[in-house]
């Protein structure tokens, strides 16, 4: 048998077969791409798992009640959104090329992408700014930075990031699933035209990353002033040290956070002003959004890593211990630790 006759004995598969509009289908079966399904299967479901932690530590433990530490759970609860719901649809598009979630789901899911990206570098730039606060004026830090302070810059910073993706999805017709434009039945392909990616490279990336870079190159110029003022005086300067120095330390720990994320972003964020539009059919995407998305799970370690508090709070969480009577208020770290 030839490849002429070969080809015409293959059955075509559908997404849908019912349906005389359907797209055809494309399964993935090789073993490569059965390995590289679970693993980031498995990434998947630790990004929400070690995310869950950081919120569950913050959200119960009183002491964990902090303007700084709310902007950590502002971080994890974007990248949770990453672990939970982008995380596995990317998963089923690499598998299967069809989209079984309906266009509703079409339209929403990359808006919960594009969110918990952009929720990601505000939270991050109000890490810069609060690092910057705490560092540049110690000992008026907690007056002027409060937790009330900080919960409506959070929630005024999620709003806006939900107006202006929507803005940017409806003026690309894709946010409704009336406009969606699909050759066929069981396809979802979200088209951004070029001027829009532009515009949001400035926007989502070049700004606040330039702010981001400006406040850490001003926090560790500022500290190491301090630093040899504070070496200088001998008497009466103990206080303002430890105050310092305990800045900084928060400064130096959440910077490596910053410079993690954006070296997760770097290549996403310059590559998408190599096309002209932005579509989950491309398959130079998959690449650099799993650089990006994989950074979701990287966070909880980091934390892990650098805060005792997240650390004890782990241990009571999975040893059910928050379930005691006044567990909320446990003293999971000496202050200035």
């Amino acid at each position: 048998m030839d490849n002429t006759e070969y080809r015409r004995n293959i059955t075509v598969q559908y997404c849908f077969p019912d349906n005389n509009a359907s797209c055809r289908k494309e399964v993935q079966a090789d073993p490569a791409y059965i390995f590289l399904f679970i693993i980031l299967s498995c990434i998947s479901v630790c990004t929400v798992f070690l995310n869950l932690l950081v919120i569950t530590s913050i959200s119960h433990f009183k002491q964990l009640h902090t303007p700084t530490n709310l902007i950590i759970l502002s971080l994890a609860v974007a990248d949770l959104l990453v672990g939970l719901f982008v995380m596995p649809v990317n998963i089923m598009q690499l598998i299967d090329s069809c989209w079984y979630l309906g266009k509703m789901a079409c339209s929403v899911i990359p808006l919960i992408s594009f969110l918990s990206v952009v929720a990601s570098i505000f939270s991050l730039v109000l890490i810069a700014v609060d690092r910057y606060i705490a560092v540049c004026d110690p000992l008026l830090y907690h007056t002027r930075v409060t937790v009330c302070k900080m919960s409506i810059c959070l929630t005024l910073g999620w709003f806006s990031c939900l107006i202006y993706y929507t803005i940017i999805l409806y003026f690309n017709d894709h946010l409704t699933p009336a406009q969606l434009h699909t050759t066929c039945y069981g396809e979802c392909v979200l088209v951004v035209k070029h001027s829009w990616v532009v515009v949001d490279f400035v926007i989502s990336f070049v700004i606040p990353c330039s702010v981001i870079l400006v406040l850490y190159s001003l926090i560790f110029n500022v500290a190491r002033h301090q630093a040899k003022a504070i070496s200088a005086v001998i008497n009466g300067a103990s206080h303002i040290k430890k105050a310092n120095t305990y800045h900084t330390k928060a400064a130096t720990k959440l910077g490596t956070v910053i410079f993690v994320y954006l070296a997760c972003c770097i290549p996403y964020s310059i590559n998408s002003l190599s096309a002209e539009s932005l579509t989950t059919a491309s398959m130079v995407w998959p690449v650099f959004t799993w650089i990006l998305y994989i950074n979701s799970s990287v966070n909880p370690l980091l934390y892990s890593v650098f805060y005792v508090w997240f650390r004890a709070s782990v241990k009571y969480i999975v040893t059910c211990r928050i379930f005691e009577s006044s567990s909320s208020r446990l003293i999971l770290y000496s202050e200035h630790s």
